[in-house]
Protein backbone atom coordinates (compact mmCIF):
# COMPACT_ATOMS: atom_id res chain seq x y z
CA UNK A 1 0.00 0.00 0.00
CA UNK A 2 1.25 3.48 -1.02
CA UNK A 3 2.35 5.49 2.18
CA UNK A 4 0.50 9.01 2.44
CA UNK A 5 2.56 12.09 2.42
CA UNK A 6 1.16 15.15 4.06
CA UNK A 7 1.90 18.38 3.76
CA UNK A 8 0.60 19.14 7.36
CA UNK A 9 -0.13 17.53 10.86
CA UNK A 10 -2.29 19.32 13.21
CA UNK A 11 -1.33 18.21 17.21
CA UNK A 12 -3.98 17.76 19.91
CA UNK A 13 -2.43 19.39 23.20
CA UNK A 14 -3.03 17.39 26.19
CA UNK A 15 -1.83 13.83 26.32
CA UNK A 16 0.01 14.59 23.06
CA UNK A 17 2.31 17.71 23.02
CA UNK A 18 1.92 17.90 26.75
CA UNK A 19 2.23 15.39 29.67
CA UNK A 20 -0.50 13.67 31.74
CA UNK A 21 -2.22 16.25 33.65
CA UNK A 22 0.19 16.68 36.58
CA UNK A 23 -1.02 14.91 39.59
CA UNK A 24 0.77 17.09 42.60
CA UNK A 25 -1.81 19.98 41.33
CA UNK A 26 -4.41 17.59 40.98
CA UNK A 27 -4.13 16.88 45.08
CA UNK A 28 -3.79 20.74 45.59
CA UNK A 29 -6.41 21.46 43.92
CA UNK A 30 -8.72 18.59 45.68
CA UNK A 31 -6.94 19.99 49.11
CA UNK A 32 -8.57 23.32 48.37
CA UNK A 33 -11.98 22.12 47.79
CA UNK A 34 -11.57 19.81 51.18
CA UNK A 35 -12.98 16.12 49.24
CA UNK A 36 -10.83 12.99 47.29
CA UNK A 37 -9.11 13.58 44.27
CA UNK A 38 -11.83 11.26 42.77
CA UNK A 39 -14.67 13.57 44.00
CA UNK A 40 -12.67 16.43 42.59
CA UNK A 41 -11.80 14.74 39.65
CA UNK A 42 -16.03 14.22 38.45
CA UNK A 43 -16.62 17.64 39.43
CA UNK A 44 -13.90 18.58 37.17
CA UNK A 45 -14.88 17.09 34.40
CA UNK A 46 -18.68 17.65 34.78
CA UNK A 47 -18.15 21.17 33.47
CA UNK A 48 -14.99 21.43 31.64
CA UNK A 49 -16.49 21.26 27.95
CA UNK A 50 -18.61 24.62 28.73
CA UNK A 51 -15.22 25.99 30.11
CA UNK A 52 -13.24 24.96 27.22
CA UNK A 53 -15.75 26.95 25.18
CA UNK A 54 -15.83 29.85 27.17
CA UNK A 55 -19.78 29.30 27.61
CA UNK A 56 -18.78 29.13 31.62
CA UNK A 57 -16.32 32.41 32.65
CA UNK A 58 -13.59 31.53 35.35
CA UNK A 59 -15.53 32.11 38.81
CA UNK A 60 -18.82 30.70 36.85
CA UNK A 61 -16.81 27.42 36.05
CA UNK A 62 -15.32 26.84 40.03
CA UNK A 63 -18.04 28.26 42.13
CA UNK A 64 -19.93 25.50 39.42
CA UNK A 65 -17.25 22.78 40.77
CA UNK A 66 -17.79 24.10 44.14
CA UNK A 67 -21.39 23.81 44.18
CA UNK A 68 -21.18 20.37 42.82
CA UNK A 69 -18.71 19.53 45.90
CA UNK A 70 -21.02 21.10 48.26
CA UNK A 71 -18.25 23.79 49.21
CA UNK A 72 -17.77 27.36 48.36
CA UNK A 73 -14.57 29.67 47.14
CA UNK A 74 -13.12 32.85 47.90
CA UNK A 75 -11.93 35.23 45.55
CA UNK A 76 -8.46 34.22 46.56
CA UNK A 77 -8.89 30.52 46.27
CA UNK A 78 -10.31 30.87 42.93
CA UNK A 79 -7.08 32.49 41.65
CA UNK A 80 -5.16 30.02 43.43
CA UNK A 81 -7.24 27.29 41.43
CA UNK A 82 -6.99 29.15 38.56
CA UNK A 83 -2.86 29.20 38.59
CA UNK A 84 -2.94 25.13 39.59
CA UNK A 85 -4.73 24.58 37.19
CA UNK A 86 -2.68 25.86 34.29
CA UNK A 87 0.12 24.76 35.49
CA UNK A 88 -1.08 21.27 35.46
CA UNK A 89 -1.29 20.52 32.24
CA UNK A 90 1.88 22.90 31.57
CA UNK A 91 4.54 20.15 31.25
CA UNK A 92 6.16 19.04 27.79
CA UNK A 93 5.75 15.11 26.85
CA UNK A 94 8.96 13.34 25.88
CA UNK A 95 10.03 13.55 22.25
CA UNK A 96 6.82 15.30 20.16
CA UNK A 97 7.77 19.60 20.82
CA UNK A 98 10.79 18.35 19.52
CA UNK A 99 9.26 17.12 16.51
CA UNK A 100 6.60 19.95 15.83
CA UNK A 101 9.56 21.69 15.31
CA UNK A 102 11.74 19.49 12.75
CA UNK A 103 8.55 19.23 10.85
CA UNK A 104 8.36 22.29 10.72
CA UNK A 105 12.01 23.25 9.90
CA UNK A 106 11.98 20.33 6.48
CA UNK A 107 8.86 22.56 5.38
CA UNK A 108 5.75 21.29 6.72
CA UNK A 109 2.88 22.86 8.18
CA UNK A 110 2.13 22.36 11.97
CA UNK A 111 -1.00 23.33 13.99
CA UNK A 112 -1.86 23.33 17.18
CA UNK A 113 -5.99 22.26 18.14
CA UNK A 114 -6.88 21.88 21.17
CA UNK A 115 -9.84 22.11 23.87
CA UNK A 116 -9.13 24.47 25.76
CA UNK A 117 -10.12 27.72 28.50
CA UNK A 118 -8.57 30.73 28.48
CA UNK A 119 -7.03 30.72 31.42
CA UNK A 120 -5.06 27.51 30.71
CA UNK A 121 -4.44 28.77 27.09
CA UNK A 122 -2.63 31.95 28.65
CA UNK A 123 -0.82 29.84 30.90
CA UNK A 124 0.53 27.57 27.73
CA UNK A 125 1.28 29.98 25.32
CA UNK A 126 3.75 31.73 28.06
CA UNK A 127 5.59 27.98 28.18
CA UNK A 128 9.36 27.91 26.45
CA UNK A 129 9.00 24.49 24.95
CA UNK A 130 6.08 24.94 23.27
CA UNK A 131 6.93 25.05 19.42
CA UNK A 132 6.09 27.75 16.88
CA UNK A 133 2.48 26.47 14.69
CA UNK A 134 1.42 27.81 11.83
CA UNK A 135 -1.82 27.85 12.89
CA UNK A 136 -3.55 27.67 16.50
CA UNK A 137 -6.80 27.07 17.05
CA UNK A 138 -8.49 26.73 20.67
CA UNK A 139 -12.15 26.49 21.54
CA UNK A 140 -12.04 29.24 24.20
CA UNK A 141 -11.99 31.35 20.84
CA UNK A 142 -13.76 29.39 18.52
CA UNK A 143 -16.53 28.94 21.64
CA UNK A 144 -17.14 25.62 20.40
CA UNK A 145 -15.11 21.93 21.14
CA UNK A 146 -13.76 18.40 19.82
CA UNK A 147 -15.17 16.88 18.16
CA UNK A 148 -18.20 19.60 16.46
CA UNK A 149 -17.12 20.01 12.81
CA UNK A 150 -16.42 23.86 13.68
CA UNK A 151 -13.50 23.84 15.57
CA UNK A 152 -11.68 21.78 12.34
CA UNK A 153 -12.83 23.92 9.76
CA UNK A 154 -11.34 26.77 11.62
CA UNK A 155 -8.21 25.34 12.29
CA UNK A 156 -8.42 24.07 8.17
CA UNK A 157 -9.15 27.75 7.05
CA UNK A 158 -6.16 28.63 9.01
CA UNK A 159 -3.73 26.27 7.83
CA UNK A 160 -4.77 26.62 4.08
CA UNK A 161 -4.18 22.88 3.07
CA UNK A 162 -6.49 20.58 1.72
CA UNK A 163 -7.94 18.04 4.14
CA UNK A 164 -6.59 14.87 2.31
CA UNK A 165 -3.20 16.37 2.80
CA UNK A 166 -3.28 16.53 6.93
CA UNK A 167 -2.39 14.34 9.32
CA UNK A 168 -4.04 14.48 12.54
CA UNK A 169 -2.79 13.16 16.09
CA UNK A 170 -5.11 13.19 18.92
CA UNK A 171 -5.61 10.97 22.41
CA UNK A 172 -9.79 11.03 21.73
CA UNK A 173 -11.23 8.26 19.07
CA UNK A 174 -14.31 10.39 18.85
CA UNK A 175 -11.83 13.41 17.97
CA UNK A 176 -9.96 11.65 15.23
CA UNK A 177 -13.30 9.99 13.86
CA UNK A 178 -14.81 13.65 13.93
CA UNK A 179 -11.36 14.64 11.69
CA UNK A 180 -11.49 11.15 9.09
CA UNK A 181 -15.36 12.49 8.68
CA UNK A 182 -14.18 15.49 6.93
CA UNK A 183 -11.15 13.72 5.19
CA UNK A 184 -7.99 13.84 7.16
CA UNK A 185 -5.76 10.80 8.19
CA UNK A 186 -6.21 10.06 12.16
CA UNK A 187 -3.94 8.56 14.53
CA UNK A 188 -5.20 8.32 17.76
CA UNK A 189 -2.40 8.97 20.25
CA UNK A 190 -1.34 6.92 23.13
CA UNK A 191 1.70 6.72 23.31
CA UNK A 192 4.84 8.44 21.37
CA UNK A 193 5.93 4.64 20.52
CA UNK A 194 2.80 3.86 19.59
CA UNK A 195 2.57 6.73 17.32
CA UNK A 196 5.80 6.01 15.81
CA UNK A 197 4.90 2.77 14.65
CA UNK A 198 1.50 3.94 13.34
CA UNK A 199 3.26 6.95 11.27
CA UNK A 200 5.70 4.83 10.00
CA UNK A 201 3.51 2.25 8.70
CA UNK A 202 1.04 4.67 6.62
CA UNK A 203 2.95 8.01 6.07
CA UNK A 204 5.77 9.15 4.21
CA UNK A 205 6.93 11.79 6.34
CA UNK A 206 10.45 13.26 5.84
CA UNK A 207 11.70 13.60 9.13
CA UNK A 208 9.95 10.54 11.11
CA UNK A 209 8.97 10.61 14.55
CA UNK A 210 11.90 8.62 16.31
CA UNK A 211 11.51 7.90 19.69
CA UNK A 212 14.35 6.21 21.86
CA UNK A 213 13.76 3.27 24.76
CA UNK A 214 15.83 3.91 27.94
Amino acid sequence: MKRIRPRAVIFDYGNVLSAPQGSTEIETMASILSVSVDDFRRAYWQFRVSYDEAALDTADYWHRVAQRLSSSLTREQIATLVEVDSQSWAYPAPVMPQWVRQLRAAGLKTALLSNMPTSVRDHILRCDWLPPFDQRTFSCEVRVAKPAEAIFQRCLIGLDVDPQEILFLDDRPENVQAAETIGLHGIVYKTAQQAARDIAGRFDIPVPLVVTLD
